[in-house]
């Protein structure tokens, strides 16, 4: 009993270690957090397919996606684009001052946020790195019930995050009710999206090299 617990202690550090971070999927829940629509399915989306992946890496498949390198080529420059259009977005945005109050219009359709969430969590080759191959290969380690219990404590521990992530933030919408905290969030979005977005060019273009 002690070895599955500590196992899913192991899964959910190691997995909340990999998932807490500024990156572009994360900073696309908080801001549907804070104008508070589609939280749910965002959150959901994100927490399932973690749960997927980290599945996949459990049962072995981590070595096939990292010796996959077609792939991951594919997906560097697929992910790449999309986050630099939506860096460009956001940009757009930090440049023209408006409140969006939580619940109001303003904001993308559930449609539009379903995609967008999708693509940012499938488009990146650094998800699965971080979960089918590193989640993965930890989990290796493990007897096969144990790693169930490894694959549990990460899995968990992404639900968690992007539970609170998505659902906390509204927390900070009394700060946001002003345009420069909108600016400076959609300034740092920005950022986080275009920096990834070169950083996996710069990585396609050495994998094809």
């Amino acid at each position: 009993m002690l070895d599955y617990v500590n196992a899913a202690l192991e899964g959910f550090f190691l997995g909340a270690s990999l998932i807490i971070a500024i990156g572009a999927q994360n900073a696309f829940v908080l801001r549907q957090g804070l104008v508070a629509r589609h939280v749910g399915p965002v959150v959901a989306i994100c927490a399932l397919s973690d749960a997927l992946l980290i599945s996949l890496g459990a049962a072995g498949m981590g070595s096939l996606v990292n010796a996959s390198a077609g792939l991951f080529v594919g997906l560097a420059f697929a992910g790449a684009a999309f986050l630099a259009w939506y860096g460009i977005g956001a940009a757009r945005r930090m440049l023209t001052p408006s409140i969006l109050e939580a619940g109001g219009g303003d904001g993308l359709s559930l449609r539009a946020a379903v995609t967008t969430v999708l693509l940012l969590t499938w488009a990146n080759p650094h998800v699965y790195l971080d979960t089918v191959v590193l989640l993965g290969g930890v989990s290796g380690r493990y007897a096969p019930t144990p790693r169930l219990a490894f694959a549990g404590g990460a899995m968990l521990a992404s639900l968690v995050w992007f539970t609170l992530l998505g659902y906390g933030a509204r927390l900070l919408q009394p700060v946001f009710r002003s345009p420069l905290a909108w600016r400076v969030l959609d300034g740092i979005i920005a950022v986080v999206m275009l920096s990834i977005a070169g950083r996996l060019a710069l990585e396609g273009w050495r994998m094809l090299g």
